[in-house]
């Protein structure tokens, strides 16, 4: 058995003893199903899931349909035990605790056959004392219950009333009642996941023993005085005294990059105590604040705090310091009703771009730093600055946080609340208040963290009739709506983190919902708050279908994934490596799951109508709108070959998506700076949504493992620092320049035409020199469109398209955008193009330099399941060369990507 020791070291006199003794009992564990009919190990931090597969009883749960399959996992009752001999003297221990940072999620907890406690919520950190009944050798068991039939349990026993909704829709092929248990509402099943309602031990799990006082929680908060313009810091650190004198000493905290050191004398009294510290940095010390991805540096500052207490005692927190401003601005805006609503960052406005994160696995030991560092920084790659962490899944872990910080990426946090009205009972409310207080405690020091929300859509779901409430019951619902997020939630968001803003739901009217008594008759209105807009029906090419919001924190539409993401097998990619080591890590001895590689389909699945990809598709009608929405634009795939028409059909969707997208995000960042009509001032563009959780259709820009969609492609050049945006409206051709830079800076404008059937442009267009302010978004450029037309020759709306770009001393300063003048399924003159590619290796990176025969729209470069990314990809080409890098993820070589390079236009399927 593998050892987790921890020894903690304090000064006692002359020699040295430890003061506490931390013991990890992560590892290998022994699993046993309900009836005790299989027995098998399973690892810890794990679930049975992985445990059945990695002994190779169950296949891959995401092969074809193994969420159905693998129902009776879920529903069955499992137990996890062990064995195990303390390696310290026990008895020269005046408190020992069982600590359990992530249970998931209904169990009871036996500790050498005596029941310790009770587990329900998957959210919380449990502690219990285990002093009476720890021995030299133990055991220990964790007695869990189907998280199904507790939940099921739960509702059947709320007798006074309904609380809705009972089940997913059936597309989503999920489990019921979900809002009875606090576990990750999606693992119960969601438009775009699979139901894998998971049982096991997901965080660690230690022993920990200590003499005198322990040190449990340690927090803190930097807070800027604007009226004595200095920054202090608010330290908090809970301690456990089991002292039965009280334990004296000092406090000692030191910043050494901020000339800061200061120190505090403290009495700690028998119990359980909180010692609150506030640290003032001088003004006189220039400070370095935090700023988001492109709008500065993510300076931090390393800070030790040593308490010296009575006895020789010594403990000291190491942490590092970010110091950050974070407003969330609700004012009135001259020519229009409402208020505004965006975030100043260190006093400075910053338009939120990004998306919306979900959990990247049904099953978090996948889950590994490797994976949350490749989609991380795949997010700041796309040149985006913020991620909303939906209230549907996790809390993610610590190094999910980490990591933005390090990033400089902003993360709207939701509490995991999403889609249903909630139980308000006692036993209820009080396992969300354990909940709450531990999630603020453990992320409130994190600078990436700026907003705290109550929950996704609740508002909107209670307020809109989502479940067909009669009028004459809503008020029980809104009271119970108030109890859990305004009385309760926003309470303890109040009491223990000042240093961000609080709203109760997304969508909401933000300060107008206050007004209104905590719900809004409207919480998507465009006059307050965020919004969620989604659109399947109007032609996403029509940007007046859009709302001229304030803050859009959800929009998307649907596209499959690649056909290198749905093949039967993806072999040792990156993801199933980085899979495969967490596992022959925990497990002893080191045994490789039977199956190498994740299975995800088989050929006779490969078609758009298959019984797979009508499985796959968790969204009422989703692949019908797909086509829909493309065939307003694209000719749909008519080759006579299936599997053909199937990788066709597969990139029109991406294509379609990333053209949907584009088309709205680049009318929100176009709207910051205007109001029209009485609308406008938009200032964050939050699309749903960024990741995956398996291989199937969904809203994703990053496909499961990390693949960059070509909406995600698309993101990289509409997030630009620097953006032209050009749309039409009443027949006139319109090009906005979007600056998201804190500096003003001269430029031109360069506006090309080009015909479909010619690489020359037929007629190139150069402003004169002007200044773009920073932080604004200015119409740049405006012509009627039959004056283009005529200027550049013979062109017609059908015959041409049109490309422009900012620059600045012949050096480009933002992508080259386009603007297509009819849809491309009626061009003129768009012939099949032949585009080849040579490979070159540069040290990490290849080189591909591409050359076409004619102009081609969405240009797609793929090398199937080789891991990595290229500079840009799904482009409009109009110059018969092109180089474009790619940066793999894992090594490859030249050789390996020639073999596995396929191009794709869009006229390949014309």
């Amino acid at each position: 058995m593998r050892l987790h020791l921890l020894l903690l070291l304090a000064l006692c006199g002359a020699g040295t003893t430890a003061a506490e003794l931390s013991y990890s009992l992560r590892g290998n564990w022994s699993i046993c199903n309900g009836n005790g009919s299989l027995e098998l190990p399973g690892a810890v931090p794990g679930c049975v899931h992985s445990a059945l597969f990695q002994q190779g009883l169950i296949q891959d749960s995401y092969y074809r349909f193994n969420d159905l399959n693998y129902r009776w996992v879920s529903l069955d009752n499992w137990t996890y035990s062990k064995e195990f001999k303390i390696p310290f003297e026990i008895s020269k221990w005046q408190k020992v605790n069982l600590i359990l940072e992530g249970v998931d999620t209904v169990s009871k907890i036996l500790f050498n056959e005596v029941t310790i406690g009770e587990t329900d919520n998957m959210f919380n950190r449990y502690s219990f004392d285990i002093t009476n009944v720890v021995r030299d050798v133990n055991s220990i068991e964790l007695r869990f219950q189907s998280a199904v039939l507790y939940a099921a349990q739960q509702s059947k026993a709320h007798t006074r009333y309904q609380v809705p909704p009972d089940c997913p829709p059936l597309v989503q092929k999920g489990e019921c009642h979900v809002n009875f248990v606090r576990k990750e509402q999606c693992s119960f099943s969601w438009d775009w996941g699979p139901s894998f309602p998971t049982q096991g031990i997901w965080k660690d799990v230690r022993i920990e023993a200590y003499n005198i006082c322990h040190l449990n929680y340690f927090t803190f908060s930097p807070i800027y005085d604007k009226s004595a313009q200095e920054w202090n810091l608010e330290i908090e650190s809970t301690f456990d005294v089991v002292s039965s004198k009280p334990v004296g000493g000092q406090v000692i905290v030191a910043i050494p990059k901020l000339q800061t050191q200061q120190t505090y004398s403290i009495e700690l009294q028998p119990g359980k105590r909180i010692v609150e510290l506030f640290v003032n940095i001088s003004k006189n010390i220039t400070v370095e604040t935090w700023w988001p991805h492109g709008h500065g540096n993510q300076t931090g500052y390393n800070m030790t705090v040593l308490f010296e207490l009575d006895g020789g005692l010594n403990i000291e927190k190491s942490a590092k310091v970010y110091f950050r401003t974070v407003e969330l601005i609700e004012e009135p805006i001259k020519g229009s009703p409402g208020l505004s609503f965006y975030f100043k960052i260190n006093g400075f406005p910053i338009f939120l771009k990004g998306s919306n994160w979900i959990p990247a696995d049904s099953f978090q030991d996948r889950v590994t730093s490797e994976l949350l560092r490749l989609l991380l920084q795949s997010v700041v790659d796309a040149n985006m600055n913020t991620l909303r962490v939906w209230g549907g899944g996790i809390y993610e872990q610590d190094e999910f946080y980490e990591l933005c910080d390090e990033l400089g990426i902003m993360v709207w946090q939701d509490f995991m609340f999403a889609c249903a009205l909630y139980p308000t009972d006692q036993g209820f409310l009080d396992s969300v208040t354990a909940e709450v207080a531990y999630q603020i405690k453990r992320l409130k020091s994190h600078p990436s963290i700026i907003i705290w929300s109550g929950n996704n859509e609740n508002e909107e779901a209670l307020m809109m009739n989502w479940y067909h409430i009669s009028f004459t019951d809503r008020p029980i619902y809104i009271k119970d709506y108030v109890t859990l997020y305004v009385k309760n939630i926003r309470e303890l968001v109040l009491a223990g983190d000042k240093s961000r803003p609080f709203i109760t739901s997304s969508p909401t009217n933000g300060a107008e919902t206050v007004a209104e008594g905590w719900v809004s008759q409207n919480p998507n209105s465009n006059y307050f708050g965020d919004v969620h807009f989604y659109d399947y029906i109007s032609d996403c090419w029509n940007w007046k279908v859009f709302p001229k919001a304030r803050f859009a924190s959800e929009y998307g539409y649907q596209s499959w994934p690649s056909f290198s993401t749905l093949e039967k097998r993806w072999g040792l990619t990156m993801l199933s490596r980085l899979v495969l080591n967490s596992w022959a890590q925990a497990i002893l001895p080191p045994q490789p799951p039977k199956v190498l590689g994740l299975q995800v389909s088989s050929t006779e699945d490969w078609s758009f109508n298959s019984k797979f990809s009508l499985h796959r598709q968790h969204h009422e009608g989703g692949n019908k709108q797909m086509l829909y929405q493309a065939g307003l634009h694209f000719k749909l795939p008519q080759s006579t070959d299936p599997l053909r028409t199937f990788k066709d059909t597969i990139y029109l969707t991406q294509v379609m998506q990333a053209q949907c997208v584009k088309t709205e995000t680049e009318f929100y960042r176009r709207s910051r700076s205007e109001i029209v009509d009485q609308q406008g001032h938009t200032m964050g563009a939050l699309y749903w949504q960024l990741n995956d959780i398996w291989q199937a259709p969904s809203w994703a820009s990053l496909e499961y493992g990390g693949k960059w969609k070509m909406l995600h492609y698309f993101a990289q050049n509409f997030f630009a620092p620097l953006l032209p945006v050009g749309f039409e409206n009443e027949n006139t051709f319109y090009i906005y320049g979007v600056s998201d830079l804190h500096s003003d800076y001269s430029m031109t404008l360069t506006v090309r035409v080009h015909t479909w059937s010619s690489l020359e442009p037929v007629c190139s267009h150069v402003t004169e020199h002007f200044v773009m302010k920073g932080g604004e978004a200015v119409c740049l450029y405006e012509e009627p469109v039959s004056e283009l037309l005529r200027r550049c020759g013979n062109c017609t709306r059908e015959s041409c398209v049109v490309s422009f770009y900012l620059s600045a001393d012949h050096e480009l300063l933002s992508p080259t955008n386009y603007h297509f003048l009819s849809s491309p399924k009626e061009a003129v003159g768009l012939c099949k193009a032949q585009i080849t590619a040579i490979i070159s290796q540069q040290g990490d990176i290849f080189v591909f330099d591409l050359e076409t025969s004619a102009v081609a729209p969405f240009v797609w470069l793929d090398v199937g399941s080789i891991p990595g990314r290229f500079s840009d990809n799904g482009f409009l080409m109009t110059e018969k060369t092109r180089t474009i890098l790619f940066y793999p993820w894992e090594p490859t070589s030249k050789n390996e990507l020639e073999q596995s390079f396929h191009v794709t236009s869009l006229t390949d399927i014309y």
